[in-house]
């Protein structure tokens, strides 16, 4: 059986950590399941947990007036759900929902800016690959739009 900062050790966002890093990161963080339908992440609500999917797949929604909810990702995986955690005002800006049962990994947002607060070195190498992966989701959002509107 594998240690929590074994299994995120894992995943891109924190591929390549310092092993002290890791553990500090896992004292923040549980395993959990939810089942198909869970609400991981709802607009406006404070960011104060956020996931990584070990198995299964999460919507990335964002509600449209008149349509519903509009799925603007898809995450597997290996994937990090939810960014707004790390940056303020800590608040939810999409949605996310189980797609089917999913196994994750929690994380308790603010232990986890608590440690960043006082160990900088950590705090910057997750700002740095949580930027990184904000700027490629910005980046496929964009080719949704192009894809989606830029026909005439």
């Amino acid at each position: 059986m594998q240690t929590i900062d074994e299994l995120i050790a894992q995943a891109s966002v924190f591929t390549g950590l310092d092993p002290r890093h890791l553990e500090l990161i896992a004292g923040c963080a549980a395993n959990e399941h939810v089942e198909e339908g869970a609400e991981l992440l709802r607009e406006g609500k404070p960011a104060e947990r956020f996931y990584l999917i070990r198995h299964g797949t999460v919507a990335v929604e964002v509600h449209a007036p008149g349509r519903g909810a509009l799925t603007i990702e898809t995450l597997h995986a290996g994937d990090a759900v939810g960014l707004s955690w790390l940056f303020e005002p800590y608040r939810w800006q999409l949605d996310a929902r189980a797609l089917e049962p999913c196994a994750l990994i929690g994380f308790d947002a603010v232990c986890l800016r608590g440690k960043l607060e006082t160990n900088h070195e950590l705090g910057y190498e997750l700002m740095r690959r949580f930027t990184a992966n904000l700027v490629e989701r910005l980046q496929a959002t964009r080719l949704q739009l192009i894809d989606v509107y830029g026909r005439a």
